[in-house]
């Protein structure tokens, strides 16, 4: 009887022993991870091809289109920034973008607050305005907001073009940033708030000092979701502009009027304004994981 109770117990304890897992050959990862890299790479070569174009000679890309600068030259460069005019393009470019996010962000971040944090008579209404800014483009409004910006610089004659675009720009990214900041501050912890008001801060410090802190990577994410857009906008700098107060994507085009045929000094343009938002992607990858990947884990 004692054998036969052993014997069941080694059973048992064989049993739930842990079988040793099985390696499966994962053939929709590693296929997954094939297609991506193929994907960046057709995504990376335009970029890589053009960069080349950029330091080679006229010659040298009528010869051998697709080559390497073995001797690289910087005139294109020079030569793009002060005869194409780039470098007024370029400051126009950094300052209207630069402002309308921070205007844009800073606006959206105050709507958000309240919208996410209490609760008060219209705030669901509030909040359905905000979403139909994202449903209705822009765009379809051009008429009246370019009669609106001349009418605007007739009767102010003092205040430049250049402030009425960053107002266009900055309304524009309202939308999606008051709704994605509103989810962010929803789902802070209202302990936080109460904790601050026992040791008495008042709503404005709560606000500055705890709650925005708190959504930082909220607040990357949506100033950079609106930055992209905003730098290689054509529409609106070519239609509410003057031709000194055009940014880069409206200076490439008439770039591309006078120098036709300078395809290096061309690519030479193109990187110029493409650099920044590459540099941008490369400082604030991991503010936008952040942000877009925040929550996900609760």
């Amino acid at each position: 009887m004692t054998s036969g109770t052993l014997t069941v117990n080694e059973r048992s304890t064989v049993a739930a022993r842990p079988r040793p897992p099985r390696r499966r050959i994962q053939v929709g990862g590693a296929a997954s991870a094939i297609l991506l890299w193929v994907y960046a790479l057709a995504a990376l070569a335009p970029l890589i091809i053009m960069a080349f174009n950029s330091l080679r000679t006229e010659k040298d890309l009528a010869n051998q289109p697709l080559g390497l600068p073995l001797h690289p030259v910087f005139e294109n460069y020079s030569h793009a920034w002060s005869a194409g005019n780039f470098s007024t393009y370029f400051v126009n470019s950094v300052v209207i973008t630069v402002s309308a996010v921070v205007l844009g962000t800073g606006v959206s971040v105050l709507a958000a607050y309240p919208l996410g944090r209490y609760r008060f008579r219209g705030r669901g209404a509030l909040s359905s305005y905000f979403l139909a800014g994202l449903m209705l483009p822009i765009r379809l409004g051009a008429v009246p907001v370019f009669y609106l910006v001349n009418s605007l610089t007739q009767s102010l004659p003092g205040v430049d073009a250049r402030f009425w675009l960053i107002c266009v720009y900055a309304g524009s990214g309202v939308p999606f940033s008051v709704f994605v900041l509103t989810a962010f501050f929803r789902q802070l912890p209202m302990e936080l708030e109460e904790a601050a008001r026992i040791d008495g801060a008042g709503e404005l410090r709560i606000f500055a000092r705890i709650m925005v802190p708190m959504v930082r990577p909220a607040l990357t994410t949506v100033a950079l979701f609106q930055f992209i857009p905003l730098w290689n906008d054509f529409f609106f700098p070519l239609v509410l502009l003057k031709d000194d107060q055009w940014t880069l994507p409206t200076g490439l085009t008439r770039f591309f009027g006078e120098f036709e045929a300078a395809h290096a000094q061309l690519s030479a343009g193109l990187v110029i304004t493409t650099i920044p938002l590459v540099v941008l992607f490369l400082v604030a990858t991991k503010q936008i994981v952040a942000g877009l990947t925040a929550g996900m884990s609760k």
